[in-house]
């Protein structure tokens, strides 16, 4: 079973964790609770709390009688902040069928040392354990729409490799569009996307933009087929070799952010663009900046690795 990868929606870098970390020991030691604490409580009985020593139990015991959905997070985590509730949520409509698991990784740090012995580099990091077996699921932020779709595919796939039983006869499961809280313009490019109609999603992306220029859901989902549109066929090693060895080149130099953007390395491919800026000037230095732009749509307007990049830009221009 393979997961569904959300990191261009904007994962976080756990390398940001150490000054983060300081600050919410201080906050701490101040007396103040963090945000966040005490979701157990208020999700109810499908939303838990789980810490290093009752992970076991409130995690892997219960998955052997149903499938919980752990939540990896932090309090300095701006996507985590978009993700928890759309979880909690789902969570509470599910009733029981299955369970979210919230582990705040700064105040748990076995659990936080284990994502990172996972491979796992980023948050919010969703995984899923199933009769006591951890699986990866989602990686960074995404909207309701694709979030909701992405854990019915989830079971799914579950239930036809035998690991989770089949439906009960005869209950309907309604299509997406018709499930509550699901607008069916969303829902449509998602389907378009979901079968690699790009024109299609495009369109519907537009259709939304259209309606609400400050869409950022339509607005990321359009700047993420553009750049698949721009990456095509390009031969990744080849594009970061060619601005590597030309740095005066502004097309090499945008291909290979581009490239870089799409293989995670989002900061590098930030840095690329606005060194380009700071080394040209007219037309080329608007086309470095216009083409950083672009990428800044790829991921929520509140990542940091945005607001970063912005302020260095504007450094750069003046």
């Amino acid at each position: 079973m393979s997961s569904r990868d959300f990191s261009l929606y904007g994962a976080v870098d756990l390398g940001a964790r150490q000054a983060a970390a300081k600050k919410q020991q201080e906050r701490r030691a101040a007396g103040g609770a963090a945000p966040g604490a005490g979701a157990g409580a208020a999700g109810g009985p499908y939303v838990l709390d789980v810490t290093d020593q009752t992970f076991n139990t409130e995690v892997v015991e219960r998955s052997r009688a149903v499938p919980v959905l752990v939540d990896f997070w932090a309090e300095w985590c701006g996507p985590c902040k978009q993700l928890g509730p759309i979880l909690e949520k789902l969570a509470t409509e599910a009733a029981g069928k299955w369970v979210l698991a919230k582990v705040d990784i700064d105040a748990n740090p076995q659990l936080g040392a284990y994502m990172q012995q996972m491979g796992i580099r980023g948050i919010p990091f969703v995984a899923v354990v199933v009769a006591g077996q951890l699986m990866p699921f989602l990686n960074g932020a995404a909207p309701e729409p694709q979030v909701r779709q992405a854990i019915d595919q989830l079971f799914e796939a579950l239930r036809q490799e035998g690991i989770l039983p089949e439906a009960p006869q005869g209950e309907e499961v309604p299509d997406e569009a018709e499930q509550p809280g699901v607008d069916p313009v969303y829902a449509a490019a998602e389907e378009a996307l979901d079968s690699g109609d790009l024109d299609a999603a495009a369109t519907a992306f537009q259709r939304i933009l259209d309606t609400d220029p400050r869409d950022e859901y339509a607005k990321t989902g359009l700047a993420r087929i553009e750049l698949g549109r721009r990456i095509g066929d390009l031969d990744a090693q080849k594009a970061i070799a060619e601005a590597d060895a030309d740095p005066g080149d502004v097309l090499a130099q945008t291909r290979a952010a581009d490239v870089e953007v799409v293989t995670g390395r989002v900061d590098a491919a930030f840095d690329r663009l606005i060194g380009t800026v700071k080394r040209t000037a007219g037309d080329d230095r608007d086309t470095a900046r216009k083409h950083l732009l672009k990428l800044f749509e790829i991921l929520p307007s509140d990542d940091p690795r945005v607001g970063r990049a912005r302020r260095a830009l504007q450094s750069a221009l003046f």
